[in-house]
């Protein structure tokens, strides 16, 4: 991701484009967010963010000069109510493959005065039913809508549906209740979801605890088989074989538990056992050094007399 810095703005590509407008080229930055825009000094027709990553279209400053703005190509979802308080004299709006879904979406764009051209292609709100009569209901002053001239017969057709606050009201109702049903899957999707292991993986961790070499191996199978966990990398045999057909060393699972605590613990006896009669060979050293030097001393006090 690239922050969207005044430096970035300065020392990106502004020229003027085909149609004689000056443009500044902000596209394939992997911009997240749109801010800092007021260090363009509204000095520009056209801004170009396409192939970013933009969420919300917002955080515009006021630029009483940008008439198109594109910005196809990126995860847009949601709209500035105020939008158009911002920029007054948009007229071309490019939102090509984004991600708007509902067509309550859209009603923020009903707030830019001087909107004529509009491209929603490659949203999911273009799938909704009425979606090209909803739009021309909610922008009046829009003239070409997705790359095709908006006919007065369409806007009678859109005035004739939307006549009512009813069938405004139901629009933003079926919108609600998709936003909660994309909601709710999104979060089922999201929740883990526990499996309990099968008879068969039981067993095989059992057998894997019989065969442990280790007490942290033993601990940690023993900690999966308690919580219904399946331990990664568990080889569980094939049951038509027979290995795991509940017979055979696996039945004695509870008898093998038992044995090896009772190995752990004459272990754990045992090495108390060296570790006390290391403790008296040492004492035993020490007061053999003791006697010898006091021999040695006493036979050289001997040898002095002489």
């Amino acid at each position: 991701m690239v922050k969207l810095t005044a430096d970035l703005i300065w020392n990106s590509p502004h020229f003027f484009n085909a149609i004689k407008e000056r443009e500044l080229e902000l596209r394939g930055n992997k911009i997240p967010v749109i801010e800092n825009l007021g260090a363009t000094e509204d000095q520009f027709d056209t801004i170009d963010l396409s192939d970013n990553e933009i969420v919300k279209l917002e955080n515009f400053p006021l630029l009483n000069r940008l008439g198109t703005l594109i910005i196809n190509n990126n995860r847009i979802t949601r709209i500035n109510p105020n939008i158009g308080e911002f920029l007054p004299k948009l007229h071309t709006l490019v939102l090509t493959n984004n991600r708007l879904v509902n067509l309550v979406e859209i009603d923020p764009l009903a707030s830019i005065p001087k909107l004529q051209y509009l491209s929603l292609l490659d949203n999911n709100i273009t799938k909704k039913p009425n979606y090209r009569l909803y739009v021309i209901h909610k922008l009046k002053s829009l003239r070409v809508l997705d790359f095709i001239k908006v006919k007065a017969k369409e806007r009678a057709e859109a005035a004739a549906l939307f006549s009512s606050k009813e069938a405004e009201e139901e629009v933003k109702k079926v919108s609600q209740q998709e936003v909660q049903k994309v909601s709710d899957a999104t979060e089922e999707s999201e929740a883990p979801k526990v499996v309990a292991p099968t008879q068969e993986q039981i067993l095989a961790i059992k057998a894997a605890i019989i065969n442990s070499q280790t007490i942290e191996e033993i601990a940690r199978l023993e900690q999966a088989l308690k919580f219904g966990q399946v331990p990664a990398g568990l080889i569980v045999p094939d049951p038509a074989s027979g290995v795991n057909d509940g017979s055979g060393p696996m039945e004695d699972y509870d008898l093998s538990r038992t044995l090896w605590s009772l190995v752990k613990f004459v272990v754990a006896g045992i090495e108390n056992v060296a570790v006390a009669l290391l403790q008296s060979v040492v004492a035993a050293a020490g007061m053999l050094t003791e006697i010898i030097s006091y021999k040695l001393h006493g036979h050289a006090r001997f040898l002095s007399l002489l």
